[in-house]
This record gives C-alpha cells, sequence and structure tokens, in this order.
C-alpha cells in the first residue's frame, strides 16, 4: 500500500486476517491511502444507501456503501466521482469490488465521529467470491476506528453525513426506506371521550385563527402515496408529506400528515382505520393537488385540509382498534368503484375506477424521469402488467406506478389476485384502452387482502367465484414475466406532434440519440423517434439455453463473456450454414472500432475469407458464445458500402441482451423470476443467491442499421417482430394484414397471420430468408424510426425498433412535424 502524501510506510510481514481491518490501520497513519493490486483483495458490497447530500454546493445525492471481506463490515462514504457506478448499476449488492485508494474523513463538528470514504475501486464482474462464505451477515462485527467507537451508533440505519436524518430508496423517492418507517407496536388505546368531538361540517365555519380545534372521529377512505419534497438547503429532517381522505357522517375532507409523523404513522393508517384527532390545524386544500374521485360515496366533500403537524402545535393520534368502533358512531363504510374488463370501454377518458385481476404478465420494472422537478433528479418506478377477469377475452393492461408499497409493488407475479384501486383510464385511438395509476392508487396481493374493506364488494365476491373454476396448469401456459415491452403501441399512422418538447415520442437528431444513450441511469427507458433510412439488416437466429443470472438486473458479463459481442452473448449463439460462415473477432461494442477504415478492412478480410476453408476450422475449436456473421442472412443497401466511408461514427453499442425476452411463468421459477424482474435491492440477502432463469423462446432478431439523415452518424437497433399471441406484446396489436415484406414488418411490428399456440392448425409464417429477399425496397427510402431505448444496467443498452414509417405516408404540418 502506498500513502496519498509524500510519507510511505511498510507493510508487515505478517499476513493480517481481515483486508478492512488492515486498511483501517494503515489509515491511522496517514489521510489517503493507495492500495496496490498485489496487496488488494476483494471485498463485497451488501448494503448500498442514498440520502440527500448536505453538501448544498454539489446538489447531489450521497451514497453509503457497506462492505464485508468476510470478517468484518464497514459502512463507507463512495466519493461524488463514483456515483455514475451506481447510476448504471455497475456498483451493486451482492458484487465483489477491489478498493484502490481511501481516506479517512472525520466529522469536525462532532466528537468521536469518522468514516471511510471509497476514492476508487474497480468492480468485479461474475459471482462473488466473499459472499458464499458467509453464513449470518448480521453476525460480523462493525469495523470502527479506535476512538471512534460513537460511530456504531451512526452505521446502524442513518447516513454517515449526520445532517441527513434518513436514507431514500435507492431508485425513487416513493417508498419507504429504512427501519425508522416500521409500524412497531401498537399504544395502548387512552379513553376516549366522544363527547366533545365536532363533525367535518363544522370545522370550516367554526375555524377562526384564535380558534381551538375540538377533537374529531373519523375513517380513512383512501389513502395516498408518500410525497418527498427534500432539497438542498433544507433544514427539515424528515421533509416528507402523505394524503389521506376521511370521512364521518357529515362528509368528507382531506387530511394530510407532515414530516416526523409521516415515519411514524404513515404505515399504521390504512384504509378503513377510525382516528381520534387533537390538536390539529386546519387550511384550504391546495388548488393543484391531484384528488381521488370520490362520486361513488355520494357524500358531500369539503375544501378545507386537516393539518397533522409533529409541533406548532403537536397533534395528537389516536389509532381506534376495530374492536372498539362502535356503530352509534355513524362512520361511514368504506366505498368501492370496480369494474370489470367488459365494462372498461365504456369508461370516459380519465375516469377513475377499482380493478381486481388474475395476473398474467409481469413486466420489469423500469424508471422514467420525472422532468417537472428541480435540484437532485427524480425517478418514477413502473411496471407494465396484464390481468384477466374472465369477462372478456382481452386483459387488463395496467400501468402500475409505486404507490409507497415496495413489499406489494416487488411481490407482484403471475398467477396472483391483484387489486388496484384510484387507476385512470388512457384510451388509445384504435386499439385498447389502458389503465395508469394515479397519486392515489393502492395495490393488494394475494397475501395482503385479508381484513381489506373490499372483500365484501360484490364484484370482488364474483371475480373470486370465478377463480374457482379455473385450472391451474391451463392458466399457467399464458403466464408471463420481464422482457421488453412498451404499451401503447406506436400507431399505424403517425399523427401526433414529434417537434413538440411534450411529445409522447419526440424526434431528435442523431446525435442527441448518442447523449440519450450514454446518459442513460439503470432502468431508465426513453422512446425516441429519428429520421434517416435502413441501410443494413442482419437476421440472427437464436439458440437458447438456461443461463444463470445473479440477483436482481444481472451481472455484468464475464471475462469469457467479455470476448464476444454485447448484445445476447450470455445466452445464445447464432445457428448459420458452415458453408457461408464469415469469421473474424468481435470484441465489445463499446471498444470496437467504427472507423470508415477500420470498416473496409473488415469487409476485404470477410471478402477473402469466402473461398478459404480455414475458418470454419477455427470455428469448430471456438467457444459457443462467439458471435459469427453470415452473407445468407443479410441485406445492405447498394450505396452503404461507400456510405460508410462518409460516416464519422457508428453508434452499435445498444442491441438485445438476454432480458430483452420474456420469460414464461412458473411457480417453481417464481423467487427467481422476480429477482430477475426487479430492480437490484439496497441490501443484499442470502435468497439472492445465483440461480438459473428458463430459456427464452424467441426464434431471432433482426439488427437494423439506421443512417442518419445527414449521412454522418448511424445507429444499430434491434427488430424482433411479434410472431405469437402468446407475445405478451401482442396485446392491443392492431393486425391489419400484410404481405409480410422487410418494410411492411418493420411498418406494423409482426409478422403475417399471428400464431396462437392455443390453435390445432398449422401457421406457416414466413422464413427469414423470404423476409430479407424483399428488403431491397428499402433502398434509399427516408424513413422515421421509433426507438425504445432501456438501461438494463452496467454497459448494456437495449435499443429496440418499434416501427417504421415512411416520410411520404406522412402527413406535414407547416410548423410541427406530425407522424
Amino acid at each position: 500500500m502506498d500513502d496519498c502524501s509524500s510519507e510511505s510506510s511498510l507493510v508487515t510481514a505478517a499476513p493480517h486476517a481481515s483486508f478492512l481491518q488492515r486498511t483501517l490501520e494503515r489509515l491511522s497513519s496517514t489521510q489517503c491511502l493507495q492500495i496496490r493490486a498485489e496487496e488488494a483483495a476483494p471485498v463485497a458490497v451488501i448494503a448500498l444507501q442514498r440520502y440527500l447530500s448536505e453538501n448544498e454546493a454539489e446538489q447531489l445525492d450521497s451514497y453509503d456503501v457497506t462492505f464485508t471481506d468476510g470478517v468484518w463490515r464497514a459502512k463507507c462514504l463512495l466519493h461524488p466521482g463514483l456515483h455514475d457506478l451506481v447510476h448504471t448499476n455497475t456498483l451493486r449488492t451482492g458484487a465483489d469490488v477491489f478498493i484502490s485508494q481511501c481516506s479517512y474523513i472525520y466529522n469536525e463538528r462532532m466528537l468521536g465521529h469518522g468514516y471511510i470514504c471509497i476514492e476508487q475501486l474497480r468492480c468485479q464482474p461474475g459471482r462473488s467470491v466473499v459472499l458464499p462464505q458467509i453464513k449470518d451477515i448480521r453476525s460480523l462485527p462493525v469495523l470502527v476506528k479506535h476512538g471512534m467507537e460513537r460511530s456504531v451508533m451512526l452505521q446502524s440505519d442513518v447516513p454517515l453525513q449526520v445532517s441527513r436524518k434518513h436514507y431514500l430508496s435507492l431508485w425513487n423517492n416513493d417508498d419507504p426506506e429504512g427501519d425508522i418507517w416500521s409500524p412497531g407496536y401498537p399504544s395502548p388505546e387512552p379513553v376516549l371521550d366522544v363527547s366533545k368531538i365536532t363533525l367535518l361540517c363544522h370545522l370550516e365555519s367554526f375555524f377562526k385563527p384564535t380558534w381551538k380545534s375540538l377533537p374529531l372521529l373519523v375513517k380513512i377512505i383512501h389513502k395516498s402515496r408518500l410525497r418527498y419534497y427534500g432539497k438542498h438547503g433544507q433544514k427539515i429532517d424528515f421533509p416528507y408529506q402523505a394524503y389521506f381522505e376521511v370521512a364521518d357522517q357529515s362528509g368528507i375532507m382531506s387530511l394530510v400528515l407532515w414530516n416526523e409523523l409521516c415515519p411514524e404513522y404513515y404505515q399504521k393508517l390504512t384504509v378503513g382505520t377510525v382516528l381520534y384527532l387533537q390538536n390539529y390545524t386546519l387550511k384550504q386544500s391546495y388548488s393543484n393537488r391531484s384528488h381521488p374521485q370520490m362520486d361513488h360515496h355520494r357524500m358531500k366533500t369539503f375544501n378545507s385540509e386537516i393539518c397533522l403537524n409533529p409541533r406548532n402545535p403537536a397533534s395528537f393520534i389516536t389509532v381506534i382498534s376495530p374492536k372498539r368502533v362502535l356503530p352509534q358512531w355513524g362512520l361511514p363504510e368504506v366505498a368501492y368503484h370496480f369494474v370489470t374488463r367488459s365494462e372498461l370501454d365504456s369508461l370516459s377518458n380519465n375516469a377513475a375506477c377499482d380493478v381486481i385481476g388474475l395476473v398474467t404478465y409481469v413486466g420489469r420494472i423500469e424508471r422514467v424521469k420525472n422532468k417537472a422537478t428541480k435540484g437532485p433528479e427524480k425517478y418514477w418506478t413502473y411496471r407494465w402488467i396484464h390481468a384477466v377477469d374472465g369477462t372478456s377475452d382481452h386483459p387488463f393492461i395496467l400501468e402500475l406506478f409505486s404507490s409507497s408499497q415496495p413489499d406489494i409493488f416487488n411481490h407482484i407475479c403471475p398467477m396472483t389476485y391483484l387489486v388496484c384501486t384510484q387507476m385512470r383510464v388512457c384510451q388509445v385511438d384504435g386499439s385498447l384502452s389502458y389503465l395508469t395509476s394515479s397519486f392515489e392508487t393502492e395495490t393488494f396481493i394475494t397475501g395482503y387482502h385479508k381484513g381489506q374493506p373490499y372483500v365484501s364488494d360484490p364484484k370482488v365476491k364474483s371475480f373470486i367465484h370465478w377463480t374457482k373454476t379455473l385450472k391451474d396448469n391451463a392458466v399457467l401456459e399464458k403466464t408471463a414475466v420481464g422482457g421488453h415491452y412498451y404499451y401503447p403501441h406506436p400507431p399505424q399512422k403517425c399523427l401526433q406532434a414529434m417537434a413538440d418538447s411534450s411529445a409522447q415520442t419526440l424526434l431528435v437528431a442523431v446525435a442527441d440519440l448518442k447523449t440519450e444513450m450514454e446518459t442513460l441511469q439503470y432502468r431508465e427507458h426513453k422512446r425516441f423517434a429519428i429520421q434517416g433510412q435502413i441501410s443494413a439488416v442482419r437476421y440472427t437466429e437464436l439458440q437458447t439455453r438456461e443461463v444463470p443470472v445473479v440477483r436482481h438486473g444481472g451481472d455484468p458479463p464475464s471475462s469469457a463473456e467479455q470476448t464476444a459481442r454485447a448484445s445476447l452473448t450470455s445466452q445464445s449463439h447464432e445457428k448459420i450454414p458452415a458453408k457461408r460462415i464469415q469469421l473474424r473477432e468481435v470484441t465489445p461494442s463499446v471498444q470496437r472500432d467504427h472507423s470508415p477504415a477500420k470498416r473496409k478492412a473488415e469487409l476485404q478480410e470477410e471478402r477473402d475469407s469466402e473461398s478459404d476453408p480455414e475458418p470454419l476450422q477455427d470455428a469448430e475449436r471456438r467457444p459457443p458464445l462467439q458471435l459469427e456473421d453470415s452473407d445468407l442472412l443479410s441485406w445492405e443497401s447498394s450505396s452503404w458500402e461507400k456510405q460508410q466511408e462518409e460516416v464519422t461514427e457508428h453508434l452499435c453499442q445498444g442491441g438485445l441482451h438476454r432480458d430483452s425476452f420474456h420469460r414464461g411463468f412458473t411457480l417453481d421459477d417464481k423467487d427467481v423470476l422476480l429477482q430477475w424482474s426487479n430492480l437490484q435491492p439496497a441490501h443484499w440477502a442470502p435468497e439472492q443467491s445465483p440461480d438459473t432463469v428458463p430459456p427464452a423462446d424467441c426464434p431471432g432478431y433482426y439488427q437494423v442499421t439506421i443512417l442518419g439523415i445527414n449521412k454522418q452518424i448511424a445507429v444499430d437497433a434491434a427488430f424482433f417482430p411479434i410472431v405469437s399471441t402468446a407475445d405478451p406484446r401482442a396485446v392491443g396489436l392492431p393486425q391489419d394484414p400484410h404481405g409480410n415484406t422487410m418494410l411492411s414488418s418493420l411498418s406494423s411490428g409482426f409478422l403475417c397471420p399471428l400464431g396462437d399456440p392455443a390453435s390445432t392448425s398449422d401457421m406457416i409464417l414466413p422464413e427469414p430468408e423470404e423476409v430479407l429477399a424483399t428488403a431491397r425496397e428499402l433502398e434509399d427510402v427516408h424513413v422515421v424510426c421509433i426507438l425504445d431505448l432501456c438501461h438494463l444496467g452496467v454497459d448494456r443498452v437495449e435499443v429496440v425498433l418499434s416501427r417504421v414509417y415512411r416520410v411520404t405516408e406522412l402527413r406535414l404540418n407547416e410548423e410541427v412535424n406530425k407522424c
């Protein structure tokens, strides 16, 4: 080990049992330490926790990372220069790292507090070598510098930067995070004097600045998700807010829980809970906040808000157990507005409803940036879900955002009974309507239904009766998890504005697309449109096999995998006739030389190898992860070879990966499929051990090269057409017949007609060679391409070509291009 200072010290000859202990001892004599490669040892990441930085100038989040070497645990601060490793899920729980530089930071405003700051490290691909040796991670002692014993308390569940009192969820701001949110044990209920209570209808008429509030007795009828409003420079320890709708016999009023009261009460307060409230304040409701639709309650709604504060004044909240609630109090029953799938299409756009269904498809969790926020970037997490209720041939299509219920959101899987409240209808021209969650949505799955007020609803009872007529095996055959999915499908005819920044699909320059690809964060999804022409298409036929996947979001490629192309190398290789093999070394896409001179040399090498039998002999000795090229399953425009000489950049780091394909669901694979489709967890647990994800059922895909309209930048995107009704992407897809040419397939997104696994008739789809034989119609055609981008972790960026439009078929507006 070398010190960053001018002084250097020798390492004692006697080996230490713990790398972390040895590092801390070295930091006792120097502030900054560099660790040579031969002295380093792997340490595993067991916790990665986020919070708002106390440095106002940086306007960043901070991260505490907890390591173990199998002997000690040590919580350290991650240097801001390493934050990108978290943003791309390169540094993640359950993986090993090698620390190469660190320092020790003392808190100058507090006695006896300090911590290690990690300034440089190297993430190790593959499975951890440290964690399999640990039986109980909690039994390992916490490493603390001598004289800093007070830090043991701080290394429990609070940030190392002590001006912050709590952690945030790792991937969004909506979910409660940490022990402070545990409901705890119910407190003893005091004797209630209900003779002095007032009704909600009297509050607004009695309210004056000097008025002393009288007790309220109310029932919660709606609960919203948490709202975090923290920002730099703010002196509030727990900047949270939670809205509820409460009712008594006179009507409904909003109630808002503020700051420290949120960690204490948010988990305890559920729909149906009865509250006895004292020392509250009253104010006019914020006009711009969203409200649940409550017409079905048929009760008067008041415009004021009941505010419960931790101080000035300190509110008193008493949660009354159900057995103590008396009928003479006259509290209303909780009402719902359940609709069946057959009734959904009759609802107006943005109408609110409650639904119950049997889940048949669960998409991977993705993230989308909230552009309205200032300061640190804020992300929402969401997933797509299909659920059936037996009243229609179509499922509910649900866009479900996290609702501050992480234990439920992360465990939604096929075959569970799902209830979603306060969903909003989104109508789609020419396709099926879908439902998206609102700020007031709550979700419940099997295991959480007991005691919920909706269990007595007639439509819920009817649904349960229907499920008893089903056979599990028949339902399981129609279930799926994960993979690329996006709804609604791009329209068959582009009519929406795309030059407007508010458009759902934004038209961008190809150079801007490069920036977007480089700045995407883990599981972030974006959709863009670009102009250009399709210059080349290559079909890759897949031979899938079971592959190990480690934890949520997957590992980076192993050292062997890194010698092959980034897309799909972990699970497949091409099946190409041997006599047509063109063999060349393929390096990771991020390192590939795409200069015109290099590409020209490669093309010449390919031509020279066509008559040389030697590459075939070499190919037989190559590992199965090697990708091979074939002219038999490819097409290039006549001008592409010359155009490549003028291309300044070829963006081909995107494509398809093992996470791009959905998997069939089985009960035996439930846990591993949930881990695979969920986000990387903030804390490692032994149950996150490596396991095998079932193989994907995908015959192949087309790698499409799109040359930008100015012919300076090219981009590769993957097109894998829908070929079966069993594909979750087939739901709601317009299926107008077409000729199965390359252009018509790209324009529709599917091969015609779609196969039906439940049908006994033989449906013959065109072979890739037949489709590619028609690709010459793409020659020099000006097109608009819809691309879906999603960052899958480390350096894996999924780029999917979702739809292609011929510009000559588009209607153009003088002010804005419309598509």
